[in-house]
């Protein structure tokens, strides 16, 4: 009977000791401050002005990929039409892949 008294303190002592240790974890954490997210594809209006720049390509699925990604990077900014000057959005025509080839369709 005496033993029940004591494994209350002990097991009360273990759950106080392990709740401090997580409060001072939590104070002495540094807060991290992320950059403002950059905007989507979709709030930028590309999924109409690439449907726009691709409407007559081979590969539609891909063209759409990736002009939807040159648009994200170029804060909205996609030639007009299928056959529209790159020079109309320079940071559209100025994206290249890694092998230095266009990225942008």
């Amino acid at each position: 009977m005496n033993h029940l008294p004591l494994s209350i303190m002990l097991i009360a002592t273990f759950l106080l000791f392990t709740s401090s240790i997580a409060l001072v974890d939590s104070a002495t954490a540094t807060t991290e401050v992320s950059p403002a997210p950059s905007p989507t594809p979709g709030t930028l209006g590309c999924d109409e002005k690439c449907g726009k720049r691709c409407a007559n390509a081979g590969y539609n699925e891909r063209c759409l990929k990736y002009c939807g990604i040159c648009c994200g990077k170029c804060q909205g900014c996609v030639p007009s039409s299928p056959y529209a000057d790159k020079a109309e959005c320079p940071c559209y025509r100025d994206l290249k892949n890694s092998k230095g080839k266009d990225k942008c369709p």
